[in-house]
């Protein structure tokens, strides 16, 4: 830890720093409702989805971000339009596509095949002001629409027939949210890529939801877990010299699997008979 406090003189660790903490505020507001939804796979699918656009954007030499979001929200509004929105065996096939589709482009279209390891897994410590920036922009955009759409979410998620009798029906609600978790995937890609876009807003929730029911709890523990992870993440790859991305997705599993094997007793003997 000390080498990573003896390094945020250097303006790359002080952007590092500033993209976890603005990614952790977006887990605790996005984190509970990917896991409440049980949308886990929707967000990994929107993360890899991008694959594709990330790659034309490098060989073309353009901004990463508006194709990679074209891609992800497309990506969301055909599963909120969707009868089956929650059809995993067709996202595991749109999964593969991707990736498949992204490896071919990147090896034999736009030949762009060295950065693909960025594009895939992320960096924190070559971030530039404009991802601070769209990090930021997102985090007010999630908050928006959890002031404006949050109780409908909840409803949705507790009692999706009930919901309409209380004006939070609309599909239209689920689509939004699917649209703000699918931008809150593309603001993550910089820092650590399609691969593991879903770690800082999948991974800190999940490992809340173990310790907490209430959703204000949820959100709270939620933003500290994955703020912690992350600037641990950051004091480990700074002193190992390896991918940060790497080693916040290592970290965040372990912490969990801590946690699941810490609760599992507790929540046997609580387990009606």
């Amino acid at each position: 830890m000390s080498e990573l406090l003896s390094s945020l003189g250097a303006r790359y660790m002080q952007l590092a720093l500033v993209e976890v903490l603005l990614l952790a505020g977006l887990s605790a507001l996005l984190g509970p409702w990917i896991v409440l939804r049980r949308r886990a796979f929707f967000a990994h699918a929107a993360a890899t989805v991008t694959f594709p656009g990330l790659v034309v954007a490098a060989a073309l030499a353009l901004p990463a971000a508006p194709l990679a979001a074209a891609c992800a929200v497309a990506y969301a509004l055909l599963v909120a339009r969707s009868e089956r929105g929650d059809d995993d065996a067709v996202t595991g096939l749109l999964l593969v596509g991707a990736l498949a589709v992204g490896a071919v482009l990147a090896s034999d279209v736009a030949r762009s095949g060295a950065g693909v390891d960025r594009l895939l897994f992320g960096t924190l410590v070559a971030l530039t002001p404009a991802d601070i920036a769209l990090s930021a922009a997102t985090l007010v955009i999630a908050g928006l629409a959890q002031a404006a759409r949050g109780r409908a979410w909840l409803l949705r998620g507790f009692d999706p027939a009930a919901s309409g009798s209380l004006g939070a029906g609309s599909r239209r609600h689920d689509g939004l949210l699917l649209v703000v978790i699918a931008l809150g995937v593309v603001a993550a890609l910089a820092a650590v890529g399609s691969l593991l876009a879903s770690v800082l807003l999948v991974v800190p929730a999940a490992t809340a939801r173990l310790l907490r029911d209430d959703l204000g709890g949820l959100r709270r523990l939620t933003g500290m877990l994955a703020a912690g992870e992350g600037i641990a993440a950051l004091a480990i790859a700074q002193r190992l010299d390896v991918a940060v991305g790497a080693v916040l997705a290592v970290l965040a599993g372990a912490v969990f699997a801590l946690i699941a094997a810490a609760t599992a007793p507790r929540a046997i003997r609580v387990r009606p008979a």
